[in-house]
């Protein structure tokens, strides 16, 4: 019975973050469900669309990367970690939620996403959604690990990564022999899940850029600045590198636009994540 005794306060603090989780977890999905004017419920069960479903595991996904950012942050003591853990949780929620409209309006912006989700069940359009939520994910967990920043420098690094995954989808687009958009919007899955694995790619550098401690403004610009610019130059080269050797007798351009192969787009989007937490393990 002592033992027992002895052992309860050691357990009430993983319990009590284990309830919170939860408790952030369904706000989030409700949240998520009052902005996206359908429901995921019908189109999951009823519809089975799994291009709500690819998109909306993303989101889920994105909320416990920024959960865990929140977490395993430095501790000052549990009633403040719980503090700190809930309001940097719910904040992620909202940047995540800001981040689908970020998506629909510079990232896949050439079309209606809600309509290649819901009218189309555009499983390329989901993998792209999937991708840009982990990455904001990311971003918004490195920013708020640290020691030294607070609500201002999380949001500032987020706004930061959205204008870099919107001017590296220029860069991508622009390196690839094919049209992203015309791509997905042709229901092109292989096409759409290389791209948001590769989104996800640039989410885990950025995120390195902006976690550590917050030394001031200009350091930690830099850094981030750092990660930023080596990564629009690194992935890219990557790409064409890897469009050589992965497969070398096969054109990996061709095979995910003209042949539109599933298995080439899931083989660069797990290959150009493996290379970006190499290099993030580098740096």
């Amino acid at each position: 019975m002592e033992h027992i005794e002895a052992i309860l306060p050691s357990l009430m603090i993983p319990v009590s973050y284990l309830v919170l989780y939860l408790v952030i977890f369904t706000g989030g999905k409700y949240l998520f469900s009052l902005i996206i004017r359908y429901s995921i419920y019908k189109e999951v069960s009823e519809n089975q669309n799994s291009a709500v479903s690819i998109a909306y595991a993303g989101f889920l996904t994105g909320l416990t990367i920024v959960y865990i950012g929140a977490l395993t942050g430095p501790t000052q003591g549990y009633v403040t970690d719980m503090i700190n853990v809930t309001l940097y949780s719910v904040l992620g929620v909202f940047l995540l939620l800001i981040s689908r409209l970020i998506n629909d309006k510079l990232i896949l912006s050439q079309f209606n996403n809600r309509e290649e989700l819901i009218r189309d069940k555009n499983d390329g359009t989901g993998a792209v959604l999937f991708g840009s939520y982990i990455a904001s994910g990311l971003v918004v967990a490195g920013a708020i690990h640290g020691q030294g920043g607070g609500i201002d420098t999380a949001i500032a690094f987020f706004a930061l990564s959205q204008i870099a995954l919107v001017i590296f989808t220029r860069i991508y687009d622009f390196i690839t022999p094919y049209r992203i958009h015309d791509e997905i919007e042709n229901d092109n899955r292989a096409v759409g899940v290389a791209f948001g694995g590769t989104l996800i790619a640039l989410g885990v550098l950025l995120m390195n850029g902006a976690s550590g401690a917050f030394i001031s403004w200009e350091v930690n610009l830099e850094k981030f600045a750092f990660y930023s610019i080596g990564a629009f130059v690194i992935l890219p080269v990557f790409r064409i590198f890897m469009d050589k050797i992965l497969i070398p007798q096969y054109d990996l351009s061709k095979a995910l636009s003209s042949d539109k192969n599933l298995g080439a787009g899931i083989l660069e989007a797990i290959m150009v994540i493996c290379f970006s937490i190499v290099l993030s393990a580098a740096l």
